[in-house]
């Protein structure tokens, strides 16, 4: 279980798709594991299949782990590009006799399991030409087998599953090289994890099968096996495997719906690996506690309020200049327009006061609105209701009130009081027509709040607008 060459890990997606929530989690352990060791973090697309392999879906993973924020090593690889050296291995195989030569057919293929099924008998598949004589093989088209061991087991030592044995007499001689001399998805991930370097193999545990058969390989080209780590698949909420049915499952949908990358990390990282009773962490701490002993055995289950729990952690915590970063992400991730210079100008100005209540970004920029909109301002029906004759006359009175007044929070609040206690009313009743005017809602920040972040000449300009 133990490996003493510095850590490669590997994330290799196949480009047929989205970056799937739970690819990225298993990016996202790939990339901890290694950096947290001094090691390199690779990238490698698997996109043998050509068929459903696309450039689109490609740039769509690679976009997904920018955004993530999980940088990798070096140049991503094609794995498709490889396609001659992992032909080369299997014909080395065949020299040192871990593979052969097979001519059957698929009608021959598929007779013989027909055969053993109606008989009772394992259908996996026994070539007629495991053992045949080099000699005396005809001049046809075939396929290239591994010679697998028929007796013992193959025992995979799993960094989180435990030792998980295999008997080999259920394990085929799998098809090394096809007949038109294309290699297999299992040779081409030993050669290119081989050829790569990899130390540690973290990956969903929907590969365990695989890593026994891919362990022969290894073993038939007197390989170094890498250290595997089979990690559990993410559930819905429901407690079932996770798929559409269940809302966001795509990457690029949680940025859209406005979690920032920082909080994806967290949340990602604590799905089927804990450190202690410890929730919420930074990257920091995140690259230094991650181990492959924190991993546990059982699914994991996406949970939407803890995710916005440890989303409006990080937008409170988040310095002003990140956090505009990220809300910048996030128009793009929706399509929608960039701020403007006065709009950002304005947003910056009252994130310290939003930030600590919002869960998500689109939530922050709700509440940002005021700063985000563009005289003349237009009232909402219900905030129209507090614009009435008296109102638009203390809306008066307040301009002129503030107009030449130190432009402070206390002395703003200080004003308008004042003013409410001459017409014998409560703050919040002046409040109302300041919302209106500023925001044109009902339910916004506080107006002082709201005034600091829009400065004077905004806020007398949008006061005076509605004071008429």
């Amino acid at each position: 279980m133990t490996d003493s060459r510095p850590v490669v890990t590997r994330f290799a997606p196949s480009p047929t798709g989205y970056l799937h929530i739970g690819g990225a989690r298993t990016a996202l352990f790939n990339w901890l594991y290694a950096r947290g060791r001094g090691g390199k973090f690779l990238l490698r697309i698997e996109d043998t299949d050509r068929a459903r392999s696309t450039p689109e879906a490609t740039e769509a993973i690679l976009q997904g782990l920018e955004w993530l924020g999980l940088d990798w090593d070096g140049t991503p690889v094609s794995q498709f590009e490889g396609r001659a050296r992992h032909a080369e291995v299997a014909r080395e195989m065949l020299a040192n006799g871990s593979a052969y030569k097979c001519f059957s057919t698929a009608e021959e293929i598929e007779s013989f399991r027909e055969k053993a099924k109606a008989e009772g008998r394992s259908t996996l598949f026994l070539s007629p030409w495991r053992d045949a004589d080099p000699a005396s093989l005809p001049d046809a088209p075939h396929v290239i087998r591994l010679k697998a061991p028929r007796t013992g087991e193959t025992v995979v030592h799993d960094a989180v599953q435990g030792a998980v044995t295999f008997r080999n007499d259920q394990l085929d001689d799998m098809v090394l090289l096809r007949s038109d001399g294309t290699p297999t998805y299992m040779l081409a991930v030993v050669v290119d994890d081989h050829d790569m370097g990899v130390t540690h193999v973290i990956r969903g545990d929907d590969h365990l099968t695989n890593a026994a058969r891919q362990i022969q390989i290894y073993q038939a080209m007197g390989w170094e096996i890498p250290v595997f780590a089979h990690i559990p698949l993410i559930h819905g909420e429901d407690g079932k495997k996770l798929s559409k049915r269940h809302g966001a499952v795509g990457l690029h949908e949680f940025a859209a719906m406005g979690y920032p990358a920082a909080a994806m990390r967290n949340y990602l990282a604590r799905l089927g690996w804990s450190h202690g009773d410890d929730e919420l962490f930074d990257d920091a701490q995140a690259r230094e506690w991650f181990d492959l002993a924190g991993i546990g055995k059982a699914p994991a289950r996406l949970d939407f309020k803890k995710l916005e729990h440890v989303s409006g952690w990080y937008i409170a915590r988040m310095d002003d200049a990140e956090l505009m970063a990220e809300i910048a992400a996030y128009r793009t991730a929706t399509g929608a327009a960039q701020l403007d210079d006065a709009q950002s100008a304005r947003l910056a100005a009252v994130l310290p006061a939003l930030k600590a209540k919002a869960k998500t970004l689109p939530a922050l920029l709700e509440q940002a609105h005021f700063a985000l909109i563009s005289r003349p301002v237009a009232v909402e029906e219900k905030a129209a209701a507090a614009l009435d004759t008296v109102s638009r006359g203390i809306l008066k009175e307040l301009t002129a009130a503030v107009q030449h007044a130190s432009w402070g929070r206390d002395a703003l609040e200080a004003a308008a009081k004042a003013i409410a206690e001459s017409h014998g009313l409560g703050l919040g009743k002046v409040a109302a027509p300041i919302r209106a005017a500023l925001a044109g809602r009902s339910s916004t920040p506080s107006v002082f709040d709201m005034m600091m972040a829009l400065g004077r000449d905004e806020t007398l300009a949008r006061l005076q607008d509605q004071a008429g």
